[in-house]
């Protein structure tokens, strides 16, 4: 019997959440935006991984981990990411019942940026990271996807020298890393997107200025990536038409409705500081769109215009039991949330 209710009470909780027009989900322990997040367990365990509060500022990033429990709708904390500071930035995803988190940028109080190398997984039984090898060229800012639970591809991102479009893939189980064909598009990061059936698509991002001030304008371009099947390493690429949406930079990105599409939403309509203000110096502006990129049909498909609760710089979207979710992030008013979201799908 009790074996029959430890299976039926997350199908149940998913059920009555997804009955909801907008599923109350409580919100995080804390505030954070540019957290990496990741899912493990078909979704029912969802994680928020690091990021910065509130303050915005050098001293209110954090290495803490939130772990929102679907079965229960609560949050518990999980063991704090290894290192004297936390990252802002970085890239996660689940495989194999575990958490793999990948590079991301270490701020100190005199504003100055260190992308690192670091790759740590998390053992979520043993509440345990351990280090799994460093990442060849260090990024921060970067898509990341995964194909057959095995191979983590990290799309493009910045280094030390700034934007690249290497495609740098990882194979968990040699714990091994190698270089994917490269994207023949502009290097960018703070770009969107994600892996759906050996097909990587990405947009937009933030590249270098050949004027030179300000430093980063916003990229327009959208790519598809496909991964040989023989061989990961082997992409063929091909550009996209322009998307639907007027965001280019921060924008919200995951795989849904059972590996067929990339979800995007959010996003602000140009490059960003800390602080969410734009080279002009006022707070940057929040794309309400969510859409879609469909890679049978490939075709981008609008979703929702108005959607509620918007944000940007949160780190990916999550496949979940109750739909797609969002964790974490900025608002429209620059605000750091602590909220978690429900995207609309259709």
């Amino acid at each position: 019997m009790r074996r029959v209710l430890g299976f039926l009470l997350p199908v149940l909780c998913a059920a009555f959440l997804l009955g909801a027009e907008q599923p109350k989900i409580p919100a995080m322990p804390g505030a954070v935006t540019s957290n990496a997040v990741a899912e493990i367990k078909g979704g029912l365990e969802v994680y928020s991984l690091m990021g910065v509060g509130p303050k915005k500022t050098w001293d209110d990033i954090t290495n803490k981990v939130y772990i929102l429990h679907l079965a229960s709708a609560k949050w518990s904390q999980g063991h704090p990411v290894p290192g004297v500071a936390g990252r802002l930035g970085a890239s996660a995803i689940g495989a194999k019942g575990q958490i793999y988190l990948f590079g991301g940028y270490v701020l100190d109080g005199q504003g100055t940026t260190i992308t690192v190398p670091d790759v740590n997984a998390y053992i979520p039984q043993a509440s345990r990271w351990y280090r799994a090898e460093d990442i060849p060229v260090p990024v921060d800012s970067a898509v990341i996807g995964i194909t057959h639970d095995r191979y983590v591809y990290l799309v493009g991102g910045r280094s030390k020298n700034g934007p690249v479009n290497n495609v740098q893939v990882y194979d968990i189980e040699s714990n091994s890393w190698s270089q994917a064909t490269p994207f023949p598009g502009t290097p960018v990061f703070g770009h969107a997107g994600g892996i759906a059936d050996d097909q990587i698509v990405y947009i937009d991002g933030a590249k270098k200025n050949p004027a030179g001030e300000p430093s980063y304008v916003a990229s327009d371009e959208c790519w598809l990536g496909k991964i040989d099947k023989k061989d990961p390493n082997k992409i063929t690429w091909s550009k996209l038409p322009p998307h639907p949406g007027t965001a280019r930079v921060g924008i919200v990105a995951g795989p849904f409705d059972r590996d067929r599409k990339i979800l995007f939403s959010g996003g602000a309509t140009a490059p960003y500081n800390l602080k969410g203000l734009g080279p002009d110096g006022k707070p940057m502006e929040v794309s309400t769109l969510t859409f879609a990129f469909d890679v049978h049909g490939t075709k981008w498909e609008p979703l929702e215009p108005d959607t509620f609760d918007v944000r940007t710089d949160s780190r990916g979207v999550l496949s979940t039991p109750i739909g797609p979710l969002v964790l974490g992030g900025m608002v429209s008013n620059t605000a750091v949330s602590a909220r978690a979201v429900v995207l609309p799908k259709k």
